[in-house]
């Protein structure tokens, strides 16, 4: 999106003393020559000297510059940041959908990493791992104190590299080593399927580079299955965003031609855009050919309800947004977590780069969703018994340096503070039964409550609407 800002320039650093003897430094944006603050990079100048001649023992000038590279973006808001080599290579990993790993899904159980789903066709599939399996060591590690995110770092590794899981499968009541060979994964985004005769369930979990073909893919394989769909549920709870050209995208697959579905403002004229339901907006390249064309033209049409709950944030918030401005679908669920920013990664050599917000964005109404989020149409709790933990979840604006809507100050609400404090009691209390108790319903399973309740609106039939779901930021101050 645009073109990337260009930095020219040098820096002459003398550290006698740890001063500064010469600063020359200039950044050429698009409009020209940046004026910079001299004195304050005198300072930054004069503390890199300090640290590198004073500091008790010797560091690594490398890693000062970078560490000042990380501060100096981390302090905008959450979402800006900087990539060192490493998290570079993760990103672009999770942008992609690709990864070299054993290729399951997982999630913890008990301080263990259990299986949620080998990825059909993946290493861990064709070894023969299960649904619920519990890992218990990663070679020679022990699982049990490992955070998430340790754990698939271990897991994943070069290709063709080998790597031994010890897994506890509690329906056999046994444990037994699995050595796999990692390999290159896709991970699937999209999962789908015909509910019962006439409606289908499709659900995103991610947006990224190969969620538009495989949402068409699904999509035909519904139509094929039911060829007079009375109803479609597009599931994006949970959705946490990526990549905007496939949320434009899967906007355009229900939207008439050329209709707005976001626009973004932000300081650079190239930030000022509105994008549409039209393939020049989220084709990668001209030369591409369009997978949309592959739909049935019922989709335009077919009845449509969107879930959404507090995680679903940015790229599936504009979906939303756009499908409930241009009354398109009924969206059901909670308030979404309110991720109205767009970030542009822009390079800063062949290895690293910056992760910089770069935009506000809005649904086509000219509403901000940025520490605000979506409100469905119709407020469905989880579970028959309500949306006990609802409220502990963290939203957009709960996050340090969070920015703001644009469009007026923000309201906070002192009764959520006592809403928490009675969902940790009530917490703490549910973390006394046994796991299978705690565990909630599958998402897509005949026992999915807001997942019944959207049948039953797209059935005309009565849905059981939250009593107790609240609108976070409804009234908000204007500024003067």
């Amino acid at each position: 999106m645009g073109q990337k800002l260009k930095i020219a320039g040098w820096i002459s650093i003398g550290a006698m003393a740890g001063a500064l003897t010469t600063v020359q430094l200039q950044a050429v944006a698009r409009g020209g020559l940046a004026p910079l603050p001299l004195e304050e990079l005198q300072q930054l100048a004069a503390v890199f000297g300090m640290v590198k001649t004073d500091y008790v023992e010797p560091v690594d000038e490398k890693k000062l510059i970078s560490d000042a590279i990380s501060g100096m973006v981390a302090s905008l808001d959450p979402h800006s940041a900087y990539f060192d080599k490493k998290s570079f290579k993760e990103f672009r990993e999770g942008t992609s959908g690709r990864f070299v790993g054993v290729g399951i899904e997982i999630s913890q159980e008990d301080g263990l990493v259990k299986v949620v789903s080998p990825i059909e066709g993946s290493p861990a599939d064709r070894a023969g791992l299960k649904p619920n399996d519990l890992i218990t060591k990663i070679d020679d590690t022990a699982v049990k104190g490992l955070s998430l995110t340790d754990a698939v770092k271990k897991m994943r590794g070069e290709p063709k590299s080998k790597v031994v899981l010890t897994i506890f499968r509690k329906d056999e009541s046994r444990t037994f080593p699995v050595t796999i060979v990692r390999e290159e994964i896709r991970t699937q985004s999209v999962r789908s399927k015909v509910i019962e005769p006439g409606y289908a369930w499709i659900r995103l979990s991610q947006f990224q580079e190969r969620t538009v073909d495989d949402f068409v893919t699904k999509m035909e394989a519904i139509y094929k299955q039911e060829p007079n769909l009375k109803g479609l549920v597009l599931d994006l709870r949970n959705d946490p965003g990526g990549l905007l050209d496939a949320a434009v995208a899967i906007s355009a697959a229900f939207l008439p031609e050329n209709v707005t579905v976001v626009s973004t403002n932000g300081q650079l004229a190239e930030s000022k855009f509105i994008y549409k339901a039209s393939p020049e907006f989220y084709l990668r390249r001209a030369t591409s050919n369009d997978p949309l064309k592959r739909l049935p033209a019922a989709m335009k049409t077919v009845p449509l309800v969107v879930l959404v709950n507090e995680g679903s944030a940015s790229a599936s918030e504009i979906v939303a947004g756009a499908l409930q401005d241009h009354k398109r679908a009924i969206i059901m669920g909670n308030q979404t977590f309110g991720k109205g920013s767009v970030q542009t990664v822009r390079p800063l050599g062949p290895d690293t780069g910056i992760k910089l917000t770069t935009a506000r964005y809005f649904t086509p109404s000219g509403k901000s969703i940025q520490a605000r989020g979506i409100v469905p149409d119709v407020m469905v709790d989880e579970t028959l018994e309500g949306s006990p933990f609802a409220v502990l979840r963290t939203r957009e604006a709960d996050l340090e340096k969070h920015l703001n809507s644009g469009q007026g100050a923000e309201v906070k609400d002192a009764a959520r503070e006592k809403a928490r404090e009675e969902a940790l009691k009530r917490l703490e209390e549910d973390s006394r039964k046994p796991p299978e108790q705690r565990r909630p319903p599958e998402l897509g399973s005949d026992k999915d409550f807001p997942l019944i309740q959207a049948l039953n609106k797209l059935k005309g039939r009565p849905v059981m609407v939250s009593k107790t779901a609240v609108v976070e930021n409804k009234n908000e101050k204007k500024d003067n």
